[in-house]
């Protein structure tokens, strides 16, 4: 089975670390990547959280694309509800002017952050309620005709940025399906309804002048190491990151090690967990068989891969084994 291969890239401001680091790291791995075979890289819009650098989503894809020669870049995804749609297509078509043929536009409807910071983004809380409206509208911008006589996206107008609908739900699954777009199944952290939403979206699919046949991209979690016994080593370490990260928010001082032990036995330690339950761990050949069972049981056309890490070191490292164990560069 050979199946194409993506990354999301969720910019990690590590611990002790800064965003240029970071922002330093992520051209490291999209140079990686690009080298390594791997058709794409995402990058996700989140706020108010100190340790994901990807806030300014467009900036950073702009950024990367820069420093990198063919791979696709873009998000995964923009929220849509926390800006106006000509904005968003004049951000992604500026993009694709500078870069044409390599950016991918991935469109989410959950705000991307807490509630609070959702009122400071100026955003009505009903904002998501006019998504699928609002995903005609800026496809429209970005075509040839708007929807609204008279206002155009420029640069935008006629680049006909890719569109894929992101989700965790059924929502998601059927809106893409309805409007005949790709879609995104997020079940490197919300892995409960992945088939249920990937089949909806199979059956109820309608083509259009995008998209002839359904194609479905699913997130999972990475990390090969070269044995088995290193990869969940460094997965033990990811597991006791997510406890501090989701945790330890706004906490003055991280939890302790014996903190984390009782953290991780409770219901919201479980919860927790259970974000990471589809994760490949293990050397190359464990990581490549986990992949090929896991895309048949996604229905996945192509799988968004997210290599967790507790190091820049360890992540490149599980970038370049699980390429050469999925023979990406052929």
């Amino acid at each position: 089975m050979s199946i194409p291969l993506s990354i999301l890239d969720l910019a990690p401001i590590r611990s002790g670390g800064s965003a240029a680091e970071t922002f330093a790291e992520s051209v490291r791995l999209a140079q990686t990547a690009e080298a390594n075979g791997y058709t794409r890289v995402w990058y996700a819009e989140h706020h108010n959280m100190s340790s994901i650098a990807s806030s300014a989503t467009s900036v950073l894809i702009g950024h990367i694309a820069h420093h990198t020669k063919s791979i696709r870049l873009g998000s995964g995804g923009i929220m849509l509800p926390n800006h106006s749609p000509l904005v968003i297509a004049e951000q992604f078509g500026t993009l694709e002017t500078l870069f044409p043929g390599r950016i991918d536009l991935g469109l989410g409807r959950a705000p991307g952050t807490d509630q609070l910071t959702f009122q400071a983004l100026r955003r009505d809380p009903a904002a998501s309620d006019a998504f699928p409206h609002d995903v005609l509208e800026l496809q429209a911008y970005l075509g040839e005709n708007s929807r609204i006589e008279g206002v155009n996206a420029y640069p935008g107008h006629g680049t006909n940025v890719p569109l894929y609908i992101l989700g965790s739900s059924l929502f998601g699954a059927r809106l893409a399906a309805q409007l005949g777009l790709p879609y995104s199944f997020a079940s490197h952290f919300a892995p409960d309804a992945l088939v249920q939403a990937t089949t909806a979206y199979r059956n109820e699919f309608r083509p259009s002048e995008f998209l002839a046949e359904p194609h479905v991209i699913a997130g999972v979690g990475v990390v090969a190491a070269e044995s088995n016994s290193d990869a969940h080593r460094i997965m033990e370490q990811v597991r006791r990151d997510r406890i501090q990260l989701f945790l330890g928010r706004n906490r003055p001082t991280p939890f302790t090690e014996a903190e984390i032990d009782m953290l991780l036995d409770s219901s919201h330690g479980e919860s927790i967990m259970n974000m990471l339950k589809y994760t490949a761990v293990g050397d190359g050949a464990t990581v490549a068989q986990y992949l090929e069972d896991f895309a048949r049981t996604a229905q996945a056309d192509e799988l968004i891969t997210v290599h967790n890490s507790s190091s820049a070191a360890q992540r490149l490292a599980s970038v370049e084994i699980t390429a050469r164990a999925m023979n990406l560069a052929g």
